[in-house]
């Protein structure tokens, strides 16, 4: 496993600034966000080769604003835009991974089973193109009242019977409802890539990863 960290962590205000500093901190690979233009894809390329670091991963950004369980089909047809944009940002840089957060769920929008119906048809139809790619989809766990066992989690990944649709898996994020070392047993050949961040359970706040409740 190779160390990474987050792009927007990382000090400085330019992408040469911040792969110079992940460098310099001993980090192997930096997750970036995803880029809008060829231009911005190629300098943030440039900048991590020059500094000797990999771009392992790209996390989604429309996910949240539009997500893939809402009922109206332009927002969801949106979400599956900004995959393909986040598609086009790995293949650029050479990642293999996409961080996706599939489904929100919430009260009078989106119920749990609408979720699940609603975002897998939209992933599957990104599949054919990922896999063109060779770029995976990482489903991440996150607080969106979705997917809260590892049970559950890997029947939604396994139905999409596919090697490109994997876990995205979150350390800290699952202290808030579960254990991290027993989902990760769970999840098994599924994780794709791993998050790490500290999490109290005691007072539900966010803190280095050695002060935090997980079981390292």
């Amino acid at each position: 496993m190779r160390k990474g960290i987050y792009y927007s962590l990382l000090p400085g205000e330019t992408p040469e600034e911040k792969f110079a500093a992940a460098a310099r901190f001993g980090f192997a690979g930096v997750e970036i966000p995803t880029l809008g233009s060829a231009s911005e894809r190629s300098r943030y390329l440039e900048a991590a080769t020059a500094n000797g670091i990999k771009i392992p991963s790209v996390m989604n950004q429309a996910h949240w604003a539009s997500p893939m369980s809402d009922p109206d089909p332009a927002v969801r047809a949106k979400s599956v835009e900004g995959m393909m944009t986040s598609l086009e940002t790995a293949s650029a840089v050479g990642a293999d991974t996409v961080l996706l957060v599939p489904a929100v769920v919430k009260p009078q929008v989106c119920t749990y089973q609408e979720a699940w119906d609603r975002s897998c048809p939209e992933i599957a139809k990104l599949i054919p193109e990922y896999a063109a790619r060779k770029v995976g989809i990482g489903i991440e766990n996150v607080w969106n009242k979705f997917l809260l066992s590892p049970l559950e989690f890997n029947r939604y990944v396994d139905d999409f019977n596919s090697p490109w649709v994997g876990a995205y898996f979150d350390v800290g994020n699952i202290m808030a409802y579960g254990y991290p070392e027993q989902w990760i047993v769970s999840l098994g050949h599924r994780i794709r890539k791993v998050h790490v961040k500290g999490f109290k359970v005691e007072d539900r706040t966010w803190c280095s990863l050695l002060a935090s409740s997980i079981d390292w």
